[in-house]
């Protein structure tokens, strides 16, 4: 009994894992100025390039040593975590909101409608995505509002035009079709038919945006097109650490492990909600 009142998803291995690895980011995120030991722009000149505290030479007071300025790079790392999840998060969603509604009214409708929508989506995808960003960058200036908004321009032809190949084939169900010989409306087949049988596929799509939207952002910032250098971002942190790899290896390693387990989490979160979630496979491993 008590198994049962587990809601499914929640017992999946998959989804604790990612659950918990982006929630423990998130939380980094929110507390970093409780957690961080250090003020992340505070520069020791005396303590430049010290390695992490566990290693010979380290000191106990910077736990992931010091930059070439002598900031703490483990301070710099949980402040940086701020930047990534507000744009995994906010970009991830504007461009959902728009590829997603696009992809209904596209696959919904279908005729001209689509035709219009698709062709618009391939014109737009026959860009690179990060030349992209990069381009709409230099035109909207540095900034993190303008790094949101260079994402949710980019990528949200990758909403529809995954989601508007399920529509199509949900819109083709009998119960889709019987939802409009009982008279419910264009609004309600959709909320009501459509919206929670392609449910599970979105989920999937906002958890691999979340991963590649930290990707991106840290590209921008890696060349110095995201956030200002008062504010300290993963890809920056690569950017300043090329400089002394051979003599602080740890100072690159530290920000692309972030990167690489933040990425990770919003992945392993994602399929295995889709594996839950999804009816489709369930009904599929029972079997």
């Amino acid at each position: 009994m008590k198994r049962r009142a587990i809601p499914r998803w929640l017992r999946s291995a998959r989804v604790i894992t990612g659950l918990t690895i982006v929630s423990l980011i998130l939380l980094c995120a929110i507390f970093a100025p409780q957690l961080a030991p250090h003020d992340p722009n505070e520069q020791n000149l005396i303590s430049t390039l010290l390695p992490p505290a566990w290693v010979q030479g380290g000191e106990a007071a910077f736990p992931f040593g010091t930059d070439s300025l002598g900031r703490c790079v483990l301070s710099r790392l949980i402040f940086g975590a701020r930047v990534a999840m507000t744009v995994a998060v906010l970009a991830s969603l504007g461009a959902m909101l728009i590829g997603a509604t696009l992809a209904y009214v596209a696959g919904y409708f279908g005729g001209r409608i689509d035709a219009l929508i698709g062709r618009m989506v391939d014109v737009w995808m026959s860009f690179p995505p990060v030349i992209l960003s990069l381009i709409l960058m230099v035109g909207l200036g540095t900034g993190l509002r303008n790094v949101i908004l260079a994402i949710v321009l980019v990528d949200w032809t990758r909403f529809c035009r995954v989601l508007r190949a399920e529509v199509l084939v949900v819109a083709r169900k009998d119960y889709v079709a019987a939802a409009r010989l009982v008279g419910s409306s264009h609004w309600r087949t959709i909320t009501r038919e459509i919206v929670p049988a392609s449910l599970p596929l979105l989920i999937t799509l906002l958890s691999l945006e979340m991963g590649i939207a930290i990707i991106v952002e840290a590209i921008l910032s890696f060349v110095g097109m995201s956030v200002g250098a008062q504010t300290p971002a993963w890809g920056q942190m690569i950017a300043d650490a090329r400089q002394y790899i051979y003599d602080s290896p740890w100072n690159l390693a530290f920000p692309i492990a972030m990167i690489f387990i933040a990425v990770f989490g919003f992945n392993i979160l994602g399929d295995g909600l889709r594996r839950t979630l999804d009816v489709r496979l369930t009904a599929t491993q029972r079997a």
